[in-house]
């Protein structure tokens, strides 16, 4: 860690002379400080701009996803530096954890989403595809594409190194260089984290700049294609959300806010049931990790009132076996807040919060935290209130103490519980522990619109659960109202955050050469080698195979069933089948599919490596004793994930459009078949 902190601008490392300190939260030393030199945003632009951006967009959405994994790879090899700084912040090795491996799992997350799920290319096929005149001719459909502008993040202080690599990744996946602000408390880590990232030698130029300090005029320099992400204070959102910049070119604005979440625990669940200690352990643990610095933290245990006193006792008694102190020493379970100013806050918030509670546990309980030196750091003692008429005093639902500060609320009755719930005007996460699955599902629906994710834990989830305050890559992050409005992660989604939808109409051949996927009703490609004998390289969209005919037998009936020991009756009984709304015995829909490979599948070892799996499967009409099918295998999309099997041989993934007719022409089953296929050695 460098002693004055740089800023990463225009592809250099920016400050030399020392400004604002930044002190260790644990013994409140100075660790480092912020630079004191300006920092030219117009250069950062267009340094993204005219580097980062051509530079992103020469490599595609596989490309950029090999990079996020490689990128992960390298900051886990080299955590440890990153672990020594973090202790500064006053997180524990747990606390680290989340924040440090967390994020690189973040890449890594991102990485595989965008190998399975993205194209190669750089543009993303939103279908299907629809034809909007009666003759085919004409159709219509969406695709997204890289905005070509910049992302600029803006973070807060509790998470230094996830909290910009959450945004990062999808940002980087979606081909869009990015600006980085973390909060100055602990913009030291972000330093560290940014420094080896560039080391690594796997960012391209451009791609990724970091702002140590305030973001000047920047926000003012932002034009329609770029975007805004933030997360911190509600309050902050708020001003941002108006920039007159941000309102005038309609730039997006993303917030994630601070929100008073809550966990309820249900009424079915006695002080003798599992989940009564699972709910206990559920707050006291949302209350001590990261010292209770989580935007997801729960801040209100709504519990029903004739447990209330039980509740206490057990959280009390739990509160009090918590070791807080320098979390160097491996005893400790709670470090401190991240700065001294930090501590002030939460100490005039939890004031405000005492006009209307009662203290359960907190300082007066033999708060003393454990080191050498721990006498200047920023120690909060877990903090435990009691609103007893929760619907009479609004502080609780108004007031956020951002540290290890919960109040418990008793209430009378489910529609109570989630009157109590809706006070908090919209929250990022909210947790229901119960038993019963009737319960879950009336307070759940009742509850989802004024919060971005529910967890019901039990103890049958409770072995797997990764908890109420851990935001996932496969999940949403977000939620509505006092939350921010906004959505962070969500798998793809927050890749389709950073692009571009638009719809695009013509020709299906028009359309098919835009998308660079088959649609029906294009040109097609018929060739006296048959597809599956082309390598991947070879393959175009749109060859095509039209099949020879078959015509369905009893006998074929009779076999499949024999063989797959499906004798439905409408299939085997001539006079039930009669009665039915087809009025015969009609084939197994998948023997169709069956007898469509059999027609239309290269048996001689050949390109085709592996098929593994359908896509879109419909059986559209019956086919019957004596109807005659044909199949039509088309090329449909493709997609080079540049991996190579043991032998070194590269292989791609072919999507074929599968179209199985009868004898008056009429589609019988559709559907897409994925394949693997070798490229030439």
């Amino acid at each position: 860690m460098t002693s004055v902190l740089q800023s990463y601008v225009g592809g250099r490392w920016v400050g030399q002379e020392a400004a604002q300190a930044l002190h260790s939260a644990v013994n409140g030393r100075a660790v480092a400080s912020t630079h004191a030199e300006p920092l030219d945003f117009a250069e950062a632009l267009s340094h993204a701009r005219r580097k980062g951006l051509p530079a992103l967009l020469a490599m595609d959405f596989q490309e950029r996803a090999a990079r996020l994994r490689a990128l992960a790879k390298y900051l886990n090899e080299h955590k440890e530096q990153l672990y020594a700084i973090s202790a500064h912040t006053g997180a524990t090795r747990a606390d680290s954890w989340i924040d440090i491996e967390g994020g690189a799992g973040t890449l890594v997350a991102y990485a595989g989403m965008g190998s399975n799920e993205l194209p190669s290319g750089n543009l993303v096929h939103e279908g299907p595809a629809v034809p909007l005149g009666k003759k085919g001719a004409f159709a219509g459909t969406h695709i997204l594409v890289p905005r070509g502008g910049v992302a600029v993040h803006i973070n807060a202080f509790n998470f230094p190194v996830w909290g910009l690599l959450e945004k990062f990744a999808p940002s980087f996946l979606a081909g869009m260089p990015c600006i980085g602000k973390p909060a100055t408390a602990t913009s030291y880590l972000t330093e560290a984290m940014v420094r080896l990232m560039v080391d690594s030698g796997l960012l391209p130029e451009g791609s990724l700049q970091l702002v140590i300090g305030g973001t000047g005029d920047l926000l003012d320099r932002l034009e329609g294609s770029d975007v805004v992400t933030f997360t911190g204070s509600a309050d902050t959102a708020a001003r941002l959300r108006v920039h007159p910049n941000l309102v005038r070119h309609s730039i997006p604005f993303n917030a994630e806010a601070d929100s008073l979440n809550c966990a309820i625990l249900a009424p079915d669940v006695t002080p003798d049931d599992e989940e009564f200690d699972l709910f206990v352990k559920e707050v006291a643990r949302e209350m001590t990790v990261k010292a209770g610095q989580k935007c997801t933290a729960i801040r209100r245990a709504i519990v029903p009132r004739q447990h209330l006193d039980a509740v206490a006792e057990r959280l009390r008694a739990r509160l009090a076996k918590t070791v807080v102190g320098d979390p160097a020493r491996e005893d400790v379970r709670m470090g401190a807040l991240a700065s001294k100013s930090q501590q002030q806050d939460v100490a005039e918030r939890v004031a405000l919060l005492m006009q209307g509670a009662e203290l359960v546990f907190g300082e007066r309980d033999g708060f003393a935290p454990v080191g050498e030196d721990v006498g200047e750091g920023a120690f909060f003692a877990p903090t435990l209130l009691l609103s007893r008429k929760p619907l009479e005093h609004d502080a609780a639902h108004d007031v956020e103490a951002f540290g290890p500060v919960s109040t418990l609320m008793p209430y009378d009755g489910i529609d109570e519980a989630l009157q109590l719930a809706a006070r908090g005007k919209g929250s990022l996460v909210g947790t229901l522990v119960t038993r019963d699955p009737a319960t879950a599902a009336r307070i759940v629906p009742a509850v989802a619109a004024l919060h971005g994710r529910w967890l019901v834990l039990d103890r049958e989830a409770a072995a797997e659960s990764t908890g109420h305050g851990s935001p996932l890559p496969m999940l949403k992050h977000g939620g509505p109202g006092r939350a921010g409005g906004g959505e962070e992660l969500g798998g793809i989604r927050a890749v389709k955050h950073y692009l571009q939808r638009t719809a695009v109409q013509g020709s299906p051949s028009m359309i098919t050469a835009i998308t660079g996927e088959y649609m029906r009703g294009a040109k097609r490609q018929e060739e006296e080698l048959h597809p599956f004998r082309k390598h991947f390289e070879d393959l175009a969209i749109g060859d095509s195979l039209l099949t020879h005919r078959r015509t369905v037998s009893e006998a074929d009936i009779v076999a499949f069933g024999g063989l797959s020991g499906d004798y439905f009756y409408m299939h085997f009984d001539e006079i039930a089948a009669k009665a039915s709304p087809f009025g015969k015995r009609i084939a197994h829909g998948y023997f169709v599919l069956s007898a469509a490979a059999g027609l239309f599948v290269s048996p001689a070892p050949g390109p085709v490596l592996a098929n593994y799996g359908l896509d879109t499967l419909r059986f559209v009409k019956p086919v019957g004793i004596g109807d005659t099918i044909r199949a039509r295998l088309t090329c449909k999309r493709k997609i080079d994930r540049r991996r190579k099997d043991a032998n070194g041989q590269g292989q791609g993934v072919v999507a074929w459009d599968v179209e199985v007719t009868n004898q008056d022409d009429e589609v019988v089953a559709s559907y897409d078949i994925l394949t693997l296929v070798a490229k030439r050695a």
